[in-house]
């Protein structure tokens, strides 16, 4: 009889590590993203072209990843634009007639489980990094 009360919280105890595991736990999450630089001039650049590099902040366990694979764009207030193009490896570069100070984005999935579809400009299930750029 002084086994039943063990027993019961020896199954609840496995039923919530079996929950935490199902839910995610254990499993690296990215919070945040960091670029850099944060500003660049294109004009400060070889032909340029603005290298960028995301760095990727995790929780459980905390470590950081660097270059951070990335999805890559760039826009201006708020809406995608074509004057500033940006490569998979994350080096922009303004169109000749861009000017003005555009938002370069590295986006990246959070490692949760979402429905929430990545916009063009990072919103969703994603992680979101920015940096600005100024073209002449």
């Amino acid at each position: 009889m002084n086994r039943f009360p063990f027993m019961l919280s020896f199954v609840a105890l496995v039923l919530a590590v079996a929950i935490a595991l199902a839910c995610g736990a254990g499993q690296s999450q990215l919070q945040s993203i960091t670029l850099s630089p944060a500003t660049a001039d294109a004009q400060s650049y070889p032909n340029g072209l603005v290298p960028f590099i995301a760095t990727g902040h995790y929780v459980s366990p905390s470590h950081t990843v660097t270059p951070l694979p990335a999805t890559w764009s760039a826009c201006y207030q708020g809406i995608p634009t074509t004057d500033v193009s940006v490569t998979t490896a994350g080096v922009a570069q303004c169109a000749a007639a861009a000017t003005g100070t555009y938002s370069v984005f590295a986006v990246a999935s959070s490692g949760k489980s979402c429905n929430d579809a990545v916009g063009p400009c990072g919103n969703g299930c994603s992680v979101v990094g920015t940096a600005l750029l100024t073209c002449p």
